[in-house]
């Protein structure tokens, strides 16, 4: 969310897209979690739905600016072995940091105070 937090330069078309692209990531970012530790296959569908089309989103946003296409990579949706699982406000020795800090999809911290 934090990510979306710019300061407006006057050009409406690059503040929108300097906004929206964060946005973007971030709703790829959730869905990912989904599609890692997410049991609903309900959701789990939505979450591919939502990773690609918002990824489309975002390559159609940087080309209307005028940026070039990142490189083509395939979405991490298995946690490998040497992964430690996604938590909220932390990041693991070499990897960036979590952009939604108040937000853990890890199930383990769900599962500390039942409801």
């Amino acid at each position: 969310m934090a990510g979306m937090s710019v300061e407006p330069t006057g050009d409406v078309d690059a503040d929108f897209a300097a906004m929206m692209i964060p946005h973007h990531q971030g709703a790829i970012d959730m869905a990912i979690a989904e599609l890692r530790y997410g049991k609903n296959e309900q959701l789990r569908r939505i979450a591919q739905e939502i990773i690609v089309e918002q990824q489309q989103e975002i390559a159609a946003m940087n080309l209307a600016i005028g940026k070039p296409l990142p490189p083509s990579s395939a979405v991490p949706t298995q946690v490998s072995i040497d992964e430690p699982p996604i938590t909220s406000g932390t990041a693991s020795k070499g990897s960036p940091p979590n952009p939604h800090n108040n937000m853990s999809m890890s199930p383990m911290n769900h599962m500390k105070n039942p409801k």
